[in-house]
């Protein structure tokens, strides 16, 4: 099923910079922004087509020599969890999931800065501020939600979660570092794909998937796994070559913008 956009947006081209997936390479990214009167609408069809909502911008990858860069969603109701993830989800079953508006707290940053502190120090978003960390959890102009975990009422991990009309997106998630020995990021998919399978949706969306880059392998891990190929989701194939080769064409207007990855 094609969807449409239900508006004609402006659609404009980040400068490019260096890739953070793959070696040797620039990136660049087309987006448009979110109006209040059309957002729910729009970022569910762009989001249909690829796409990947930040604040009220959404994305998505164009660069102008390389695809690698896919969007993943997982076919939920398809979904059996591996051998591996089922360790996973009994290693966690003490975890509370709650479920809240988009509120920022002094436990949510903090936690969210020891994350970065952690494992991403020399990434994008490091030494972001309290009010840049609000903005990016508070500024939607769509359905999101947080949606917590605690462990002994202590909260280790949040994710930061859109409603579409067919599914989930998993728009950005932060944990515990000490949680990573659970595999508390592949439990936070698990989840959400449990949560889909509840309420009958079908998706899980997962952002941008990258073959070969250490960074976004384990979003092969959730099978059946589909990407937006030529126009359209198909299974992934991950025997199948993925050689740099051009995106579409991309509109001249060309705008410096900071976007998170994934």
């Amino acid at each position: 099923m094609r969807h449409t956009l239900p508006v004609s947006p402006q659609f404009y081209v980040t400068a490019p910079q260096p890739c953070p997936y793959l070696p040797d390479r620039e990136e660049r990214k087309l987006f448009t922004t979110l109006d209040v009167d059309s957002a729910l609408e729009l970022n569910d069809a762009l989001s249909h087509q690829g796409f990947r909502r930040s604040q009220n911008v959404i994305y998505r990858p164009s660069c102008s020599d390389c695809n690698a860069c896919k969007s993943a969603r997982v076919d939920v109701q398809e979904f059996k969890p591996s051998k591996s993830q089922k360790r996973v989800l009994r290693r966690n079953q003490k975890l509370v999931r709650t479920i809240k508006r988009t509120w920022v707290t002094e436990e949510h940053y903090a936690l969210f800065s020891t994350y970065l502190n952690s494992r991403h120090e020399n990434g994008g978003m490091a030494g972001m501020e309290v009010e840049e960390f609000s903005a990016m959890v508070e500024e939607s102009p769509v359905n999101t939600q947080l949606v917590e975990y605690t462990l002994d009422d202590k909260l280790v991990a949040v994710c930061l979660t859109d409603t579409l009309t067919d599914g989930l997106s998993m728009v950005y998630s932060f944990f515990k570092p000490k949680m990573a020995r659970n595999s508390i990021g592949t439990y936070m998919i698990l989840d959400h794909i449990r949560i889909a399978q509840q309420v009958g949706m079908a998706f899980v969306y997962l952002g941008y998937w990258v073959q070969n880059s250490p960074k976004m392998d384990y979003k092969s891990k959730f099978m059946p796994l589909q990407t937006f190929q030529m126009g359209q989701w198909k299974p992934i194939d991950l025997a199948a070559s993925n050689d740099a080769m051009p995106n579409e064409p991309i509109p001249e207007q060309v705008a410096a913008i900071h976007l998170p990855h994934g």
